[in-house]
């Protein structure tokens, strides 16, 4: 049984998202401003399917999925291009893999307690949110 990936979840820290952003070619001045918002998740998961949303004051993003599946994703969260997406289960650790035009793109999700870690990575830099659930 994987992880309860449900709930909402608010940002607690947020390494290396400047690096990140430069890696994925976002310009300076959305880094700038990305960079000092704080995000909110919300998931919504039954069994295998997820309905997540990343809520901020700057930017909304919303990805629907079911594990095992590769969908395309628009990324206009954060560098608005389209990738082939697919999320496979690592354990509890969700692990999506994004195909498209930067090379060893992708997220891992995985829960230790109350708090929901988030790596992502592009090329080689990689950024470490946390979040700590609230509902």
């Amino acid at each position: 049984m994987p992880a309860d990936y449900n709930g909402r979840w608010e940002m607690v820290s947020n390494e290396n998202f400047e690096e990140l952003m430069k890696a994925l070619d976002i310009d300076f001045a959305t880094r700038k401003i990305a960079a000092h918002l704080s995000q909110t998740k919300v998931i919504v998961q039954d069994g295998d399917k997820f309905e997540t949303k990343t809520l901020s004051t700057f930017r909304n993003y919303e990805v629907n999925f079911t594990v095992g599946q590769e969908f395309e994703e628009h990324t206009k969260g954060l560098d608005n291009r389209m990738v082939k997406a697919s999320g496979t289960w690592n354990g509890e650790k969700l692990v999506c893999v994004q195909k498209g035009e930067k090379e060893n793109r992708g997220w891992i999700h995985w829960i230790e307690g109350d708090l929901l870690h988030l790596e992502i990575t592009c090329q080689d830099k990689m950024c470490h949110q946390v979040f700590k659930k609230k509902q």
